[in-house]
């Protein structure tokens, strides 16, 4: 991700926000923020390593999610706190899996897991000549558990959905999510590259640029 740099300025603003509870213990996400926040000054600490238990996810939207989760670690720890929230939004299916893209098949009666979720989806998607969806990808920083202003920043990554899996690499939707303009599904993709094209990068680099903002 070595385009993402961040320049003088990021780092200058960064400075107040030194330490950042990160309101995740996903360890690839850790690594993958930690990267980039690190070479603007910022240290990403896991909300594990802090005792702070998993945060609800009630909400309908992506952004509710992320910002209950930031608040929720903000507010345990006292420190500024970074949460995203991110799933597979299809166009046939309105939106579906969205939000509940982890769960999508254990809220219709089935199992919770990868592969049962994907089958749902090429299930679903049966009758529909669109194949048209995209990752999508919130970030929500706070200060502190009750900031009026928290960064928002998002991406989205767009592609269509298979019918069947290709590739080894990723997880979750990743072998069913072909990207047309790299001719390869996620699954297929070199870590690296798929790190520096996702929606999650693309939200890192507006994150950034907001950082730029209140240098």
């Amino acid at each position: 991700m070595a385009d993402l740099q961040p320049d003088s300025a990021a780092k200058t603003a960064a400075h107040a926000l030194s330490r950042v509870v990160l309101a995740s213990n996903n360890a690839g996400k850790l690594r993958e923020f930690a990267a980039l926040l690190g070479a603007a000054g910022i240290e990403l600490v896991p909300q594990g390593a802090l005792n702070v238990p998993e945060a609800e996810e009630p909400h309908p939207t992506f952004v509710e999610n992320a910002l209950a989760k930031a608040r929720h670690a903000a507010k345990l720890t006292g420190l500024p706190a970074l949460a995203d929230d991110s799933g597979l939004c299809v166009r046939a299916l309105r939106g579906a899996p969205g939000v509940y893209s982890a769960r999508y098949a254990q809220l219709a009666g089935g199992e919770k897991s990868d592969a049962a979720n994907n089958a749902l989806l090429v299930a679903n998607l049966k009758d529909h000549a669109d194949r048209r969806g995209y990752y999508y990808c919130v970030l929500a920083l706070v200060r502190h558990a009750d900031d009026p202003e928290p960064l928002i920043a998002e991406g989205r990554w767009h592609g269509e959905v298979l019918d069947a899996p290709r590739g080894d690499n990723g997880f979750g939707y990743d072998p069913y999510f072909y990207v047309p303009e790299l001719e390869a599904t996620a699954a297929e993709l070199d870590p690296a590259l798929k790190n520096a094209s996702s929606h999650r990068a693309v939200a890192l680099r507006q994150l950034l640029a907001r950082l730029q903002e209140e240098a």
